[in-house]
Order: C-alpha cells, then structure tokens, then sequence
C-alpha cells in the first residue's frame, strides 16, 4: 500500500508538471481507492476478540403488534440475508416460525465465513438489541401510522476447541411437527427439538432437518453458542471502564430506528450514524452503522 501511495504522488505530480488532467484523474482515483481500502483494513484490524473469527447465529424475534411487528422481524431478516449474501457469506437457515397472516413470529438462521469473507461474528455482534420501525402500516385499512419493534441476537458459533460444558439435569427437551419453508416434507413426525437452560433461561430450537436426532446436535450446538455468548459478555462488561458504557440487550433498550414516515431515516442510537436511504439500508447496506459499532465498541 505504501509503494502504491507512493507512485501514485508521483503520478500526480508528474500530470500536474505536464498538464495531463487525465493521468492527475487516474492517480487522484487510486489514491481514494487506496484511502478507502487502509479505512477497511483499519477496521479489520480491530476486529480481535476472542470469537470475532467465528460463524455466528442470529435470531430475530417480532414484538408485540401482531402481523405489523412480524413484518418487521421479516424485513430484518431481509437485511441480514441481502448483506451477508452481498458479502458472499454462506447463510444456513436453521429455524422458522411464520406469523398467522405474514411475516415471521421468529427465525434462526447461520452466517458462515468463507475464503471471499470472514468475521461474520465480528462485524454482526453489534447488532444485537431491539431495532424500531415506524411506517404507514399496509395491514391497517385506515392507512395509519405504526410503531413495531423486534429483536436481533448475534451470537458465536463454539470452535471445537471451546469445551462448554451441559448438565442433562439443566436442560428440557421438547421435540414438536416443523412448520415453515419445507415443512410438508418435514413436518411429519415431530422432528423440530426446542431445548431450554433452566440455569440462565436461555431456550434454541432446530428444525432444519427432517432427523430429530441432526436436529438435537444443531440445536445442542446453538445452546453452546448462546451461553459462550453469555461468557464473552460478562467478560467484555466486566472489562468496561466506566459502568455507563454497559448496556442491557433487552427489549427496552433500543438501539436503531427505522422511519419510512412521514421522512426515511435510519439512525443508530449508540453512535448516532444516521441514512436518509432507508429503503437502502433495509436492501442489506448496513455497512456503516457495523463500522461505527465496531469502531465504537473498539474504543471503549
């Protein structure tokens, strides 16, 4: 980067000598390409806890509202799935449950690195609270304006070389008929498997495969996942300097809103990153409100 810098100054300098706009153009251009790639890997580089390499799960539940809110947990979904598609992540999906008129009631779904993109984790942590959304509802007949609310859980996917530890006597297991995308191919037995932590309160549910028993290993998987989670925040909180930088993920603490009307703008209540392009950001460019997160917990 250093020696493309460097000729490009010397590019730069030499249209300026001969009075060529063209080669000044080109070399002003690799210089911003090159600032742009040295911001990106700035960013990277920050990009060093303890599970930030790793695949992550994440989970979007819709609120109260009815099939307004479960549109809104659809349209979330929606933004993850076009981001990570632009970025060439492999998305699994894991667990659905569809809402009586539209929308989702909740869903589970996996972003896995790949050789073209990794971090998934990293960048996504951030992302977990309750997001906001408020619009001209198409599901109201007098045409009225709506507030909904769901909520993101990002959480690491556990290396093999992380030994989380499961007592059988603190966990239930309850096996039940999938629904959703595929389900008359799988919901014929009760292949679906929901298991709860009773220590933390922490309950995941599978029912990507038509095997109860593929469906329990997932499902022991993302138990895993979430109380590694668990662990890293109570080591990250603790790590805090100033207890007012802590803040709960839960359903009173929101931290972006999304207005459709009677304006678009997406504003992020932690780094205050705002985008007057809200269908934009709900089409998966999500990129600068990650950023500024990430930036923003780095600094902490």
């Amino acid at each position: 980067m250093e020696q493309t810098l460097n000729d490009s100054q010397e590019f730069l300098e030499l249209g300026e000598a001969e009075g060529d706009t063209k080669v000044q153009e080109v070399a002003e251009k690799d210089i911003e390409i090159l600032h742009q790639k040295a911001q990106r890997l700035r960013l990277e580089s920050l990009l060093s806890g303890e599970a930030d390499a790793n695949n992550c799960f994440i989970e979007i539940h819709a609120g109260a509202g009815g099939t307004e809110a479960q549109d809104w947990a659809l349209m979330l979904t929606r933004m993850y799935t076009r981001w990570a598609e632009a970025k060439r992540y492999k998305l699994e999906w894991i667990e659905e449950s569809p809402g009586e008129e539209a929308g989702l009631k909740s869903v589970t779904f996996k972003i896995a690195s790949n050789k073209e993109a990794d971090h998934p984790y990293g960048w996504l942590k951030g992302e977990s609270g309750v997001h906001r959304l408020v619009r001209i509802s198409p599901f109201d007949s007098n045409a009225r304006r709506h507030t909904s609310f769901a909520s993101v859980w990002v959480y690491p996917e556990v290396d093999d070389n992380i030994d989380i530890q499961i007592e059988e006597k603190d966990i239930r297991v309850d096996t039940y008929r999938a629904s959703g995308a595929g389900g008359q191919h799988i919901n014929k037995t009760d292949s679906a498997v929901r298991i709860t932590h009773f220590p933390t309160g922490v309950v995941v549910q599978c029912q990507s495969d038509r095997s109860q028993h593929r469906n329990r290993a997932q499902a022991v998987s993302m138990l895993k996942a979430r109380l590694y989670e668990v662990e890293l925040k109570k080591r990250e909180e603790a790590a805090q300097v100033s207890e007012s930088n802590k803040a709960e993920i839960g359903w009173g603490h929101q931290i972006r809103s999304y207005v459709l009307q009677p304006y678009q703008m997406v504003k992020d209540l932690r780094t205050h990153v705002e985008k007057g392009n809200a269908q934009g950001v709900l089409e998966g460019d999500i990129d600068p409100f990650l950023e500024a997160t990430l930036a923003q917990r780095i600094s902490i």
